[in-house]
């Protein structure tokens, strides 16, 4: 491998997208190294990093399209969406279906506009929003259009759902989850989320970290 690479990671819970950063960038000892779409600390999945010249090209890669799966965990509000946060809301949870649950998540499929949460990495009159929330600061943000191709339910308990969501860029899965709560008549919050895919670039075929430093060396040797 030389210094410009398409490099596909299986990003492990609790590291921030910025930590694979880093550590491809102190592995490699390649200067320029960058990531195309931030995954949420808890998240895990296709974190697509780009080095050297392919660096210029992040804004293909966060344009494509990506499939996340998702288990919302509803009857809590969290203040972050997620459950790393605090819970500020909860409520009851009604009897569900699969066809309530299903002609609920129907009315996101298609062009649909999301309020961007607080704890995201999106600037608002240049201040990131996340480091305003994390000073309890809440400001006024504007509603953004976003696609979602396809949500497909693959499981429900008497107080969670899972799904698989194909969706365009800017798409908030926390948001989702918390607009499909309402929908239910409860509040919710993302317990698990994995992005499985990012274009062509699946899950199955991404590296460990530890697999990718194998793979380095092997390649440098």
């Amino acid at each position: 491998m030389g210094d410009e690479n398409i490099i596909v990671i299986d990003k492990p819970m609790d590291w921030t997208s910025f930590d694979v950063v880093r550590k491809v960038r102190y592995a490699t000892r390649i200067k320029k190294v960058g990531h195309a779409g931030t995954l949420d600390p808890f998240a895990t999945g296709v974190l697509i990093i780009l080095t050297g010249k392919y660096t210029k090209r992040q804004n293909e890669f966060m344009d494509m399209p990506k499939t996340y799966e998702a288990e919302i965990s509803l009857g809590q509000q969290m203040d972050t969406g997620d459950r790393t946060g605090n819970i500020i809301e909860t409520q009851s949870i009604p009897d569900l279906s699969e066809d309530s649950i299903s002609a609920a998540l129907e009315l996101f499929i298609g062009e649909i506009e999301q309020i961007p949460p607080m704890y995201s990495a999106k600037k608002v009159d240049g201040k990131t929003l996340y480091k305003l929330a994390r000073k309890g600061k809440t400001v006024e943000r504007q509603p953004t259009r976003i696609v979602i191709h396809n949500i497909e339910l693959l499981a429900y308990t008497a107080d969670s759902i899972s799904i698989r969501v194909h969706c365009g860029k800017g798409t908030y899965i926390r948001v989702l989850a918390e607009d499909v709560g309402r929908e239910l008549n409860t509040v919710a919050h993302v317990k698990e989320l994995k992005r499985i895919s990012v274009g062509d670039y699946r899950v199955e075929d991404a590296l460990s970290i530890p697999e990718f430093i194998e793979n380095w060396k092997s390649s440098a040797a």
